[in-house]
This record gives C-alpha cells, structure tokens and sequence, in this order.
C-alpha cells in the first residue's frame, strides 16, 4: 500500500506541497475575488468560473496526463510541441490577437482567451533539456553549446518581446542559463551571454518608455504616488495594515477599489493584509520548500533530460513567484507576473499544474533506493 501511495503521486511531498499551494489559492483567490464586487463592470462569478473551468480543471487533468506518460513519449513530444507552441505564441499577432493594457498576449477563442506564452515557457524548458541532455560533452563546442542555445531561446524570446512580454523572456533565459551552466557549458559561454543579455537589457529600457518607467518607480515609488507608483503605494498599504496576523480571512479593504489588479499580480498584497506577516512568511517558505524539493527530484533523476526538465520547470515557477512577491514588497521592479498557483489566469494556473506533472513523472522514476522511501 505504502508502494502504491508512493507511485501514484511519484513524490508524496512534492505533491503534498502543491496541493497545499493549490487548495490554499483557491481561498485566496475567492476571497480577493470579492473585492470585484465594488467596480463597475466586473463579474467576479464569470471569473472564479473561468479560473475553475478552464484553469484549475484542465490543470489537474494535465497534471496526472504527464504523471503517467512513459518518459521515452515525452521525450518524443518536446519537438513538436515546441514547435507548436511557437506558432500559436505567433497568432497573437493575427486578428485572433487580443490587446490588453498595450500587450498583444493572448488569442480570442470566442468564450475565453488563452495566453500561449505560458505554454511556451514550458517547452522551451523542455526543448533545451532534450538538447542538451543529448549534445552532452559535445556544448563545450560552441557550434554545439551556445548557438543551438541562442536559438533555441533567442526566437521565442523574440516572439515574446514583440509582444511585449519581457518578464517571461527574463524567467524562461534565466532558467535557461541555470540548465546550461549544469549541463557543462564553460565559463567563456557565461561571460557572452551576461554580456549580451545586459545590453540587451539596457536598450530595452531606453526604448519601451513602460520599462523606464518600472525602474524608475521601483528606485522612488514614492515619487509617483498617483500614477505609475501608485499600484506598489497600494500593495505596501495593504501589506502593512494587516501586521502580524493580519485583519482575517475576507477582511481585506484594499481589495475593494484601492488595489489595482487584486486577483490577478496583486494578489499576494491581498493575501498579506488578510494573514499578516506570519501568513506571508508561511506563503513563502512553501515556495521555498516547493523549490527545494523540486531541485531535490532534480538530483536524483535517472536521466540527464529528468535532471534538466525538472530543474527548469521547478525554476521558472520559483523565479515568478518570487518575482511577484518582491515587486509587491517594492524590493524588485514590477513585472505584472501572476503569483503561480494563486493568481487569476486560467492558461498559467494549468501551465504550472503541467509543470508539476511532468515534476512528478520524472520523480517516479527515479533510483528503487529513492523510491523506497
């Protein structure tokens, strides 16, 4: 029975962790939902629905689809959903494509939209995992490292800029770059792309006027209460009035008219006037732990592609969440990056239940020695 449990989740404590992030952000999310009520316009029932429906739903199914796909198939499948993934990232820019707030991220499927970009990220994980693990010693090589990397990044990453979604360019190279330094890539191929991801970045900066303007108000938020710092004004209020055990669950103010996106990037300022500083510490040592564990699986894979998949994925939920929660802090510069697991966002919520299947795939089979624990 003990063998049985163990196999159907592939890692009981990994698993145990999502459910905790997933159960726990329902909660949250129905709670900051509320907060709709009070603005003209919104539908917070037509959006918990959707989250339901065509997030957490598809999500699970998902999830347990990857748990139990033979590892040798899902290696067979990284190309073409690559490849796939690419092109429907593409049809944003069609008349399918729908703009909001000056980005051009997600396709109108009549009864909903969906954000390809969140699959996108996964299969590039995916794409350079199955690379690497099979160029191996070859990387050293820069005809066999750094120019299939550059690729394999480079025109995604350039896709997604034209959209512009530079947050996710940042996630997915980061944790590019972690699997690429891991797999043996030398320390001449770093040096290249530091280089250039910094002047990339700079010219960036000074060309999209919105990038600007997040730098600048994460250097003096203060400076711009009313208009570009006023979202981080608001998300430290609300931080900051619900002390060390926060007003209670539901009993948030700042949700209600004050903070901008409250189910969506500004959730976790939500999450913290309803707990308190003790709730928000207990928030982030489950991303913590989530992380740990991730990497854990990572180490102890049978392969060279488990390794570098399960690393990738487990990073680029990490780095979001991470990134979501220090913009709210104003300790990073605002991305608009959902909290995972927890924020609206019906594509990235099954995007990341995806993620933790194939987490827990390659978990199954790792060493009978692991296994038996």
């Amino acid at each position: 029975m003990k063998a049985l449990r163990f196999s159907l989740s592939g890692d009981r404590v990994f698993a145990s962790i999502v459910l905790i992030l997933v159960v726990a952000g329902i909660a949250i999310f129905a709670s900051a939902a509320l907060g709709l009520l009070a603005r003209a316009g919104a539908a917070p029932g037509r959006i918990a629905l959707t989250q339901i429906l065509l997030g957490l739903i598809p999500g699970i199914i998902a999830l347990f689809g990857l748990r139990f796909l033979a590892p040798k198939l899902l290696l067979k499948f990284v190309l073409p959903v690559y490849v796939v993934t690419i092109i429907l990232t593409l049809l944003t820019f069609t008349p399918l494509g729908v703009t909001i707030n000056g980005a051009t991220r997600w396709i109108e499927l009549g009864f909903t939209t969906v954000q390809p970009g969140e699959f996108l990220k996964v299969s590039v994980i995916l794409m350079m995992a199955a690379y690497l693990a099979h160029a191996k010693q070859k990387i050293t090589d820069y005809r066999h490292g750094l120019i299939p990397f550059a690729a394999i990044v480079g025109i995604p990453s350039m896709i997604l800029l034209l959209q512009p979604n530079t947050s996710t360019v940042l996630i997915v190279g980061g944790a590019c770059v972690v699997m690429y330094f891991l797999a043996g890539a030398p320390w001449r191929d770093f040096a290249i792309i530091a280089v250039c991801t910094l002047v990339a970045l700079t010219a960036l900066v000074f060309m999209r006027p919105y990038l600007m303007n997040r730098v600048m108000t994460f250097i003096n938020p203060a400076a711009n209460a009313h208009t570009s710092g006023y979202q981080i004004q608001q998300s430290l209020i609300a931080i900051g009035s619900g002390g060390l055990l926060g007003r209670g669950f539901g009993q948030s103010v700042q949700k209600f008219n004050y903070l901008p996106e409250p189910v969506g990037d500004s959730i976790f300022a939500v999450y913290g006037e309803e707990f308190g500083f003790l709730g928000t510490v207990l928030l982030i040592l489950l991303f913590v732990a989530f992380a740990m564990r991730g990497l854990m699986i990572a180490a102890e894979a049978s392969t060279q592609f488990g390794a570098l998949a399960v690393t990738g994925l487990t990073l680029i939920i990490t780095f979001s969440a991470f990134l979501n929660i220090g913009a709210m802090l104003s300790i990073l510069p605002l991305t608009g990056l959902p909290l995972p697991f927890i924020s609206h966002g019906g594509t990235a919520l099954m995007s990341a239940l995806a993620s933790v299947g194939i987490i827990l795939n390659v978990a199954a089979h790792r060493t009978k020695k692991r296994a038996a624990l």
